[in-house]
């Protein structure tokens, strides 16, 4: 039982599968760093300062009945509901970004398969009976 999980292991599926995963998860602290940090603050600031972590909209009020919270966090502390629009879209221009490094790494890997395809084959040797047959002839000919 162990030897075959240990085959079911070591096939280079699996390896590669969790190598992959590992690499996402890091890659994904990259890009929400990048996207909350980099790009949404000078978009916040060229619309006027919005913080779009703080981007929402209150649904139903808080049990005491406020609807104007200075932010995300102080709403969901007061217990109101809230459309996180601001939250949406950081996590929309997070799936843009990994599905474009996603779409490069794919286009590159293909492109090396292509240019291993394209190397010309070597011309197979041609069958034992067709060499006999041509030394057959070449001696047939120089006999005459």
């Amino acid at each position: 039982m162990f030897n075959d999980f240990k085959a079911f292991i070591m096939r280079g599926n699996v390896l590669d599968l969790a190598v992959g995963i590992v690499m996402g998860a890091a890659f994904t602290s990259i890009v929400n760093s990048l996207v909350a940090d980099v790009i949404m603050p000078p978009i916040g600031f060229i619309m006027n300062g919005i913080d779009f972590s703080n981007f929402f909209i209150v649904i139903k009020a808080s049990p005491e009945g406020v609807m104007d919270f200075a932010s995300l966090d102080a709403a969901k502390k007061a217990g109101a509901i809230t459309l996180n629009i601001g939250l949406f879209i950081n996590a929309i221009i997070n799936f843009l970004i990994v599905s474009f490094a996603v779409f490069i790494l794919v286009k590159n890997v293909n492109k090396l398969y292509k240019k291993a395809e394209e190397k010309p084959a070597e011309p197979a040797a041609p069958p034992a009976s067709e060499v006999y047959l041509k030394e057959i002839r070449d001696l047939l000919a120089q006999t005459r």
